[in-house]
């Protein structure tokens, strides 16, 4: 599965370890610490979140949650697309599918039929920084799911006849995207900001000619280089026992000697120099009945103090059936059924812009009026009570996103592996209270005050 780094509007993705917390580099192997305990109004603990780290590096971090009857676990690994050479484009993806073809101990079959039989959802993706596998089950079967994906990433044969087999139905992925004109307009848009040259500006399956050319050896020697213990986390939430998870971890993921080396988790990508983006304009004919447009700016890196007034921004220009956008658009004008906004962040940059599918007799139409409103937002921000609604929005989708394990999963395996913090729910809650009309006009006349990429995908 692909995965774009994209927070729509109306999401705000919470991230981050408290700022008084040392990173997992700075942590004893085999010590525990507790990172964060929320109570409730009589003092009875809601949610606690715990930290050990393992020998090779190996973090593990669970969030022990009150009141449910599930457990989710995901091993999150820090490679991604933009790790890949040219020669080894799409190799994250592919390696990512060769992982569920089988083990020593289980075939690809006995994968599927473990999980499947206590009723679990089990899946993975490649996004541009980062591979994750993940499962949720019940809590009762979350030793069973420790083990299956521990023996998938560290006993996975990977041999030549399933790299044969898998490469075929990567092709077909490709192929699947290809005719989809929300993919094919987003990765073009990608490469004009980046560059085809740059692994950023490169799609993350691969091309036709890098798949067909990928051969086992270099496969075996990416998974060598970067599914190392260090270069991982595994993060479980739900109902679960801290120490026993580390247990099931410690024996799931011993084999090979995968944990026997001394090697101390990585830090988070550095964000380094910004990256610099490309302006322009991309096009490409496919024989689609709409016309498929993003237009776009350089946005924040994913650390960017700002990304939260960027995120309430982002709402108030392109969230929901009240945004400027959807009503500019859609309901006074009539030009377009899908329209929004976006913001994608990455280590060291990130991308903002607006997405619409309309007829191409109306494609003139809607460029005009996206740009009128970009330019308003960036000369006047925006008003008092879009303001009062993106936060109101923000806080209800992070608050209702964060009900079930398996999203509580991701944000802690998420924070864990790319921020340097994790903040707690209600620090997120209080950044984006604490964002003022100030900030947001700030925000927006840096972004859209910038030169355009703009991708456009349509029929001749």
């Amino acid at each position: 599965m692909i995965r774009r780094n994209t927070v729509t509007a109306g999401q705000q993705a919470s991230a981050g370890r408290s700022s008084h917390l040392p990173h997992a580099a700075a942590q004893k192997t085999g010590t525990t610490r507790t990172l964060q305990t929320v109570k409730d109004a009589d003092g009875q603990v809601t949610s606690r979140v715990r930290r050990t780290v393992l020998p090779g590096g190996l973090r593990v971090i669970t969030e022990q949650l009150a009141g449910v009857r599930s457990a989710s676990i995901g091993v999150w690994v820090g490679v991604g697309s933009r790790d890949e050479t040219p020669t080894l484009h799409g190799c994250s993806h592919f390696l990512e599918h060769l992982l569920f073809k089988g083990t020593t101990e289980r075939s690809a079959l006995d994968i599927s039929v473990a999980l499947d039989a206590v009723g679990g959802e089990f899946n993975a993706f490649t996004a541009k920084e980062y591979t994750c596998f993940h499962a949720r089950v019940l809590d009762e079967d979350l030793p069973l799911a420790v083990d299956v994906i521990g023996d998938m990433i560290t006993n996975s044969t990977l041999t030549e006849e399933d790299v044969e087999a898998e490469r075929d139905v990567i092709l077909d992925e490709i192929a699947m995207h290809d005719d989809d004109p929300d993919d094919v307009v987003h990765n073009l848009f990608a490469e004009q900001a980046w560059g085809s040259d740059s692994p950023l500006g490169r799609g993350i399956a691969g091309t036709v000619g890098s798949i067909t050319a990928l051969d086992r050896t270099q496969i075996a020697r990416f998974y060598k280089r970067h599914y190392r213990p260090a270069n991982m986390v595994l993060a479980v939430a739900g109902n679960l026992d801290h120490a026993a998870v580390v247990r099931q971890a410690r024996r799931a993921f011993s084999r090979n000697g995968f944990l026997a080396g001394n090697e101390s988790p990585v830090r988070p990508r550095p964000a380094g120099r910004g990256r610099r983006v490309i302006p322009g304009v991309v096009t490409a004919t496919r024989p689609f009945e709409q016309v498929n447009v993003v237009l776009g700016m350089k946005g924040l890196a994913r650390s960017d103090d700002r990304r939260f007034a960027l995120g309430v921004l982002n709402t108030a220009l392109g969230g929901g059936t009240s945004s400027r956008l959807f009503q500019e658009v859609r309901e006074r004008r009539g030009l377009a059924y899908s329209v929004f906004s976006f913001a994608s962040h990455h280590a060291d940059s990130g991308l903002v812009g607006v997405s619409v599918g309309c007829l191409p007799s109306k494609l003139d139409d809607v460029l005009a009026t996206v740009r009128t409103e970009l330019s308003r937002v960036a000369a006047h921000g925006i008003t008092e009570e879009e303001l009062v609604r993106g936060k109101g929005q923000l806080r209800g989708g992070l608050v209702l996103g964060l009900e079930d394990s398996g999203s509580r999963m991701s944000r802690i395996g998420k924070a864990e592996l790319v921020y340097d913090e994790l903040l707690s729910i209600d620090d997120v809650m209080a950044k984006i209270e604490g964002v003022t009309l100030e900030e947001v006009r700030e925000i927006a006349a840096v972004v859209f005050g910038q030169p355009e990429i703009l991708a456009v995908v349509g029929p001749a």
